[in-house]
């Protein structure tokens, strides 16, 4: 097999005609895997009144797209890496496509579970693609450092686009629609990716280890299940078995990836400092912040009544201070230095999260805004320079394998921050005293006591749904300041840890 990637260096592929064009394809797949990832949460009410699923059900229909995409993503690179990342990313976009209309027309909880886990194999091999072949489209590192701003601007837009979009197809059309919007994102990626997108591939990359892939796939879904039920549900021996296995299995791969000649992934690559430090920082970052994020939506609509497509709007100013931060990241870290930007965006969002500690039911829109805005922008200069850093601080060779990390670590900490804070949130919840005759399923969750409300008399009702929002709000507070304290540590830590990093000129 040859590389692909012999004329790296030469005047041509620093100018390589179209990329711009190529860089816009790549947008669109991670755009698409943003939206998806935020639209489900919607849409789950019409999913669960017309599908009729159990709880256990209802979860996984929510939790199982996570679970193998974390469990994939590593995976996923390394066979990018092996077969050619243009291949990988357009089989990937078209089986996205397909099972997206089988999401949309699923006729049982069964059928609505498989379709999601099929869409989660399809969405780890759009991320890490993605990111890769901008690593071997922008040789030269000022434009590598815009594309990736663009490409991470696009991801944050997507997350905010999603409940915005969502919520005008829920209140137009059936829930199905909101799968259906994938159809022709995918069709112009695929079409226009034929045409426009270079093949690049790791010259003798060796063979694709499967069991190294197993063990993948049951460490993380086995550790990011455990913490999600552990958070639900409290311990429980299954719980904890399920842990223990992933953890093991997990243990097994490191193990197994050291000893083979042509590993899965190279564990050599965070003996880097840069890299291991980015990492870290991506992480930590959204433990601190997806908890939050999670629970901010229903406080805007179940605690001051907004509508879906009104807290969607609500949010924007995340996606847009995300999007600024994400254009000017690159040329902030050379004009200052990468820790000093990367630091400074993680103690900006740390500083809005404590601001977001004085909530209450009442709290006008100013704060909430502005405290969205300061997010935004830290995040967005925190992680385009992150993956800016990961990026440069391997051999081309082996793009797929480090941008599949740089994205499992940040399913892990998403998965870790709504177990974490959500425990937080939802523990000070259960907590509220009621009037007599509250149910017991109004002390699960808010949405319950919204439902549970309707059929209560009008007192009796307005008085436990005042006692259930001032103890959702109290959670959320905390939970607030406990992100505060995560992403202030995170800060502090990559300042030592990106002593010295800078991105290439």
């Amino acid at each position: 097999m040859t590389s692909t990637l012999q004329p790296a260096e030469t005047a041509e592929a620093v100018t390589r005609p179209g990329r711009w064009l190529a860089l816009g394809v790549l947008v669109l797949a991670v755009l698409l895997v943003a939206v998806d990832a935020t639209v489900l949460g919607l849409a789950t009410p019409y999913i669960s009144e017309d599908l009729t699923p159990s709880g256990t059900q209802l979860l996984w229909i929510g939790d199982v797209y996570s679970f193998v995409i974390a469990g994939l993503l590593v995976s996923m690179g390394s066979l990018g890496d092996r077969i050619g990342r243009k291949r990988i990313l357009l089989v990937g976009a078209t089986a996205f496509g397909a099972i997206s209309v089988v999401n949309a027309y699923a006729t049982t909880p069964e059928m609505m579970i498989v379709a999601r886990a099929l869409l989660g194999v399809a969405g780890a091999t759009l991320m890490p693609a993605t990111l890769a072949l901008i690593r071997n489209l922008f040789h030269d590192p000022r434009e590598r450092s815009l594309a990736v701003g663009i490409w991470g601007a696009t991801a944050s837009a997507g997350t905010a686009v999603g409940p915005i979009v969502g919520g005008f197809l829920l209140e137009h059309f059936w829930w199905g629609s909101v799968f259906l919007i994938n159809l022709p994102v995918m069709a112009v990626l695929v079409l226009v990716g034929i045409r426009l997108l270079p093949e690049s591939r790791t010259a003798n990359p060796g063979p694709w280890d499967l069991v190294s892939v197993v063990l993948s796939l049951v460490g993380m879904v086995g550790v990011v299940y455990a913490v999600k039920e552990a958070a639900a549900h409290g311990f429980a021996w299954a719980t904890l078995a399920a842990g223990l296995l992933g953890a093991a299995a997990l243990y097994g791969f490191v193990r197994r990836q050291l000893t083979l000649p042509a590993p899965l992934l190279d564990m050599r690559l965070f003996r880097h400092r840069g890299f291991s430090g980015a990492v870290l920082a991506d992480l930590l970052t959204i433990l601190g912040l997806s908890g939050l994020v999670f629970f901010l939506s229903q406080y805007l609509q179940l605690v001051q009544g907004r509508r879906p497509f009104e807290a969607g709007l609500a949010e924007l100013p995340a996606a847009i201070g995300a999007v600024v931060a994400g254009l000017l990241a690159g040329r902030a870290a050379r004009r200052f230095s990468v820790r000093a930007v990367v630091s400074g965006g993680l103690a900006a969002i740390g500083l809005a999260l404590a601001a977001l500690t004085v909530i209450g039911q009442s709290t006008g829109y100013p704060l909430l805004g502005a405290a969205l805005l300061v997010v935004g922008v830290g995040a967005g200069f925190s992680f385009t320079v992150t993956a800016d850093v990961i990026l440069s601080s391997v051999p081309k060779e082996q793009a797929g394998s480090a941008s599949a990390v740089s994205e499992t670590a940040y399913e892990l900490g998403a998965a870790l921050g709504i177990a974490v804070l959500g425990s937080i949130v939802t523990g000070v919840y259960s907590d509220f005293t009621g009037p007599a005759g509250t149910p017991a399923a109004a002390h699960e969750s808010l949405g319950g006591a919204v439902e549970a409300a309707a059929s209560m008399p009008a007192h009796t009702s307005a008085a436990m749904l005042d006692a259930a929002r001032t103890s959702f709000v109290d959670g959320l507070a905390l939970a607030a300041g406990a992100g505060a304290a995560v992403l202030l540590a995170a800060a502090v830590a990559t300042w030592f840890l990106l002593r010295g990093q800078r991105l290439e000129d």
